[in-house]
């Protein structure tokens, strides 16, 4: 014999079955309820066993009289408790994490920003537990210089490809310049500017040389702005001390992958070692040696220090003057400029120059404007950088820098960022240097010859 609640279950199992493949046309429309609900007002239910004291439930009956009460063998209603004894059973416990506006079950893992979280138990309740990495982007210091943006002079914002790494990996791998040496630091300016009257309030060397500079470059997850920044520096000097007779972009990746005494790769590099090796053994141009390190792991140098562009495999170079180039492309010694004016001088004369920086959390997440620390760091995390400068100007008496960034040129001003100029803003002025380039042309022989420079105190 099958008791009533035996076969409740038969026939929830055999409607579970055929709801697997249960298509249109089914009813289903006691799923609903109510159920004890239905038959009457609140406490009408039937006492001891009445089977008609019954209503349709997933196609079979659920009971409504005390007999459904009973141990081991309950076939009541769902509302049985609730509407036929004033019952309200207690909630069930909350098995999920509320965090944001979202909802996380127990024991989901996501990440959030840069941190992996998980929802668990956390003294008797559910909580989203995160890991408390400081993150290279901080929407709290995004909100912090937008609301003093006009006492700070700047805008900041997520630069996307920035979300989700940590602040470490920032400073780390997208930086790349160690601090030069104290040997390095003692060397004496060259002095350029005799007449600071005669520099204009603004110069820009794109408008100059049109065409001649390089493109903003990404050095990805890398930390090579010591050698993204020298080969830039070199091409854009290449191209300009030529008179456009030498387009060229000089090759990062063979500076980063063969210049290895004494640096440290995509862990950075020191500027005097990489000016050392462009003069003394060259580098070939891009289109040879391509750039392959943005995820971070440079390759083995393919090229011996004793090359040429011919044993390279390179394509010889488009010339307008002489014979096509054979030798690698070298540069002069790197000399030091140390004042605002002789930087301004040396750019106007003779286009941009690499500078060292120091690199706040905030700069991160630079968006446009003239920058200046912001001072709403937590972190006293810091790091060095080289970039070009390549011209000045002055707005709202504010006086700035233009420099190019080797993070791609969607962040801040087209990859590009205004910084305060003659303040020594994060060091930018401590350590700015230049050299010219090696050209088969004429034109350097006149160029050197014209201008008083005094290369004895040079970097090294």
């Amino acid at each position: 014999m099958i008791d009533r609640r035996s076969l409740l279950w038969l026939s929830l199992a055999a409607l579970g079955a055929s709801l697997l493949v249960a298509v249109g046309g089914a009813d289903y429309s006691d799923l609903r309820g109510p159920y004890c609900a239905s038959r009457g007002t609140r406490g009408t239910c039937c006492p001891d066993r009445q089977d008609d004291c019954s209503v349709p439930i997933l196609g079979t009956l659920c009971y409504c009289d005390d007999f459904c009460n009973r141990t081991n063998s309950e076939d009541c209603c769902p509302d049985y408790w609730s509407f036929c004894k004033g019952i309200i059973p207690p909630p069930e416990p909350v098995r999920e994490c509320y965090h944001n506006g979202r909802y996380y079950v127990y024991g989901e893992t996501v990440k959030i920003n840069c941190n992996e979280c998980k929802c668990q138990s956390m003294g008797g309740r559910l909580e989203l537990l995160c890991e408390q990495s400081q993150c290279l982007v901080d929407p709290e210091i995004i909100q912090g210089v937008n609301a003093d943006t006009y006492r700070l002079g700047w805008r900041a914002s997520n630069h996307t490809p920035f979300w989700g790494h940590r602040l470490t990996e920032g400073i780390s791998l997208r930086l790349g310049t160690l601090q030069p040496q104290r040997a390095v630091m003692r060397m004496r300016p060259v002095k350029r500017v005799l007449d600071p009257s005669r520099l204009p309030r603004s110069f820009d060397a794109r408008s100059k040389w049109p065409g001649m500079l390089s493109r903003v470059r990404d050095q990805g997850w890398c930390g090579a702005s010591w050698a993204i920044s020298t080969a830039d520096v070199a091409s854009d000097r290449f191209h300009i001390m030529s008179k456009g007779t030498e387009p060229v972009t000089l090759s990062a990746g063979h500076l980063l992958e063969c210049n290895s005494r004494g640096q440290r790769g995509c862990q950075g590099g020191n500027l005097d070692r990489a000016w050392l090796f462009m003069r003394k053994f060259g580098v070939v141009d891009e289109p040879c040696y391509p750039y392959t390190a943005q995820s971070g792991t440079p390759g083995k140098c393919r090229l011996g220090r004793r090359a040429n562009l011919l044993t390279a495999r390179c394509t010889p170079p488009r010339t307008l003057y002489g014979p096509p180039r054979t030798e690698l492309y070298r540069t002069g010694p790197a000399y030091r400029l140390g004042s605002e004016e002789d930087i301004m001088h040396e750019i106007m004369e003779s286009g941009p120059v690499q500078a060292t920086m120091k690199v706040y959390h905030d700069f991160f997440m630079y968006r446009g404007g003239i920058y200046r620390h912001s001072m709403l760091d937590t972190t006293q995390r810091t790091g060095y950088h080289s970039v070009r400068i390549v011209g000045w100007g002055e707005a709202q008496g504010t006086k700035y820098w233009i420099v190019a960034n080797s993070w791609g040129d969607q962040w801040g001003e087209n990859g590009y960022f205004r910084i305060r100029r003659g303040t020594n803003e994060c060091e930018i002025e401590n350590f700015v240097v230049a050299a010219w380039s090696d050209t088969q042309t004429p034109v350097m022989d006149n160029m050197m010859s014209n201008q008083d420079n005094r290369l004895s105190n040079v970097v090294y």
